[in-house]
């Protein structure tokens, strides 16, 4: 896979560069600032882009607005978006132009190795990757009517926005994957969402549910 990476902390930057180029990727450019992003990607026009939100001169959403731009102009383009906190305006801005293909994790979940590339696959593949704070803040934020679901759906509805199949929910829970059906089809009738097959449509319908 070849990716961007865009990181202004040079000790984590090369971090990255070594984790993803042991694990058999090509990192084909870095970036330590925001201008530089946009056409490191334009012109790499990478399998996937590892960007940090907040980057030089400004600190503020520099890697969020590359990111938000690039798909503009690379319709698809995988990008995984690294913060240091859950900052709901940037998750709800970057999901806005549609959730195939964007992740959106913590920068403390980058030291779980096995969780950061299992993200960056699904990305890549086209799938979803929030990482579980940011979806918890989101459906605290929609209580209605997310309260009418049960202790349980709404585990399933957490586990789904993560990107997660039904294989995986069930191993998660530990109960069957035909429970995962029952559960996501009372989750899509109690938000009024029209059901979808299994797949990245469903959890798309579950995002753009949250951050209506």
């Amino acid at each position: 896979m070849r990716i961007v990476i865009a990181e202004d902390n040079v000790l984590l930057r090369e971090g990255l560069v070594m984790l993803l180029t042991s694990d058999g990727h090509e990192v084909v450019a870095v970036a330590g600032a925001g201008p530089d992003v946009l056409p490191a990607l334009l012109e790499h026009r990478p399998d996937a882009a590892v960007l940090d939100v907040r980057l030089p001169p400004g600190f503020r959403d520099e890697g969020l607005r590359a990111a938000v731009e690039a798909r503009k102009r690379l319709p698809g383009l995988p990008v995984l978006v690294l913060s240091q906190y859950v900052e709901e305006t940037y998750a709800a801005e970057l999901l806005a132009g549609g959730a195939e293909g964007v992740g959106y994790l913590l920068k403390d979940r980058v030291s779980r190795v096995d969780e950061f590339l299992d993200a960056l696959s699904r990305v890549a593949a086209g799938g979803t990757a929030l990482d579980p704070e940011v979806v918890s803040q989101l459906m605290t934020t929609r209580r209605d009517p997310l309260q009418a679901l049960t202790p349980r759906e709404r585990e399933v509805l957490g586990l789904m926005a993560q990107g997660f199949d039904n294989a995986t929910i069930a191993a998660t829970l530990v109960i069957t994957e035909r429970s995962v059906s029952k559960h996501i089809g009372a989750v899509f009738a109690k938000l009024g969402l029209p059901p979808t097959d299994s797949g990245h449509r469903r959890v798309l319908a579950v995002l753009a549910y949250l951050n209506s």
